[in-house]
């Protein structure tokens, strides 16, 4: 087998997982004030499973060379500033 379908049956385990853990999670939301039938432990152990399936999904994609951004708000500053090169000339 090619790594190439092994990179792809473990992208698509990955998301099998993470869609029945989401699944779950939404399943057994209950409404304000009222006790969650899963344990804090189980709901813990979800959370650090969906962490672990975000993390190995984050590697395999820059294993494939895509860039790896972290999403802003429009209206956030940003770090870089663009400088002209023009506004650099010294003025005579």
């Amino acid at each position: 087998m090619s790594q190439d379908s092994d990179s792809t049956k473990e992208q698509r385990i990955l998301n099998a997982m993470k869609m029945v853990l989401t699944d779950i999670i939404k399943d057994t939301t209950t409404a304000p004030g009222l006790k969650h039938p899963l344990s804090d432990g189980t709901i813990e152990n979800i959370r650090n499973c969906l962490g672990l399936i975000s993390a190995r999904e984050s590697e395999l994609k820059q294993d494939a060379g895509y860039a790896s951004e972290k999403p802003y708000f429009i209206d956030e500053p940003q770090k870089n500033v663009v400088v002209s090169v023009d506004s650099l000339k010294k003025k005579d």
